[in-house]
């Protein structure tokens, strides 16, 4: 009697949606209502607010969600521990990354991975929009920077770091600028922002600030900055993964660096309810080992 309602209150937390848990659940839209009233008449506490366009949780409703939570988290890895014990990772993986990131990074480690473990097949759709993965059914989402999804879990796989450089042709040409307000009067290779992050110094070190930069050029895309700054056509900021080779070849130089920002994570995140699965789990560790 005690576990009637739990798992049909978790889903619907986590869906913040009746309709959405239900179909999680393969039950009916009045059964997980049913199943969560009784609970709450069990309990004689109010665990949800519910309107005819939102569901959210009361106070009362986010404790027990998270003790909730890890009692079935608990009771899924009793489960895969003994189904691993006569059973090998298989199935698909459908994950959502960076495109460049992706491209470069990330897709050949997971072909090696495929070439390891071939029942195991993989979905990906690479893309820089923030893509909600409980609503496009994905499994896993690779992410750069600071984190916002307090309802994801989330395992940090490497770093990257973001270097502001041009070609000696081009600093040749128009000096090499010492500070921030310098960039005022270079041309900067622009992408999809029309500013560049850095950290003060001085008085207010550390301080994080994000400086409006102007130049002829503004694609949104890496390699067509890369290319630009090449050909001496102004400064540049990117990430390592754009610029390192250019960096070490002499090719371009690394400018500002005591401004330089510190290194951001590189994540991946997926849903609570799918965060033991032994693929993904599989997964994400061998892209930490590896991207590390």
């Amino acid at each position: 009697m005690r576990w009637d309602g739990i798992s049909e209150f978790v889903y619907v937390a986590e869906y913040e949606s009746f309709t959405r848990a239900a179909k999680e659940l393969g039950i009916s839209t009045a059964q997980v209502s049913r199943q969560i009233s009784a609970l709450e008449k069990r309990l004689d506490i109010k665990l949800l607010y519910r309107t005819t366009r939102k569901v959210s949780l009361t106070e009362e409703g986010r404790v027990f969600y998270q003790h909730c939570r890890g009692v079935l988290d608990g009771l899924d890895a009793a489960e895969q521990a003994v189904s691993n014990l006569q059973s090998k990772p298989q199935g698909r993986i459908k994950l959502t990354a960076p495109v460049t990131y992706g491209e470069q990074q990330l897709l050949p480690l997971i072909n090696d991975f495929m070439v390891q473990y071939s029942d195991i097949e993989v979905t990906a759709f690479l893309s820089n929009q923030k893509i909600d993965l409980i609503e496009g059914g994905y499994d896993l989402a690779i992410r750069i920077g600071k984190l916002n999804d307090s309802t994801m879990m989330a395992k940090k796989l490497s770093h990257r770091t973001n270097f502001v450089c041009a070609s000696p042709a081009y600093l040749n040409k128009y000096g090499i600028p010492k500070t921030l307000n310098e960039l005022s009067t270079h041309n900067c290779l622009l992408g999809t922002h029309n500013y560049w992050r850095f950290i003060e110094t001085g008085e207010a070190s550390g301080k994080e600030r994000n400086l409006r930069v102007f130049g002829s050029v503004q694609y949104n895309s890496g390699y067509g900055l890369v290319d630009a700054a090449l050909k001496g056509l102004g400064i540049v900021q990117l990430p390592d993964y754009y610029v390192q080779k250019h960096l070490e070849s002499g090719q371009l130089i690394s400018l500002l660096d005591k401004y330089r920002e510190p290194e951001e994570g590189i994540w991946a995140i997926y849903p609570h309810n799918r965060h033991l699965s032994p693929k993904i789990r599989l997964l994400v560790d061998y892209l930490a080992e590896r991207l590390d």
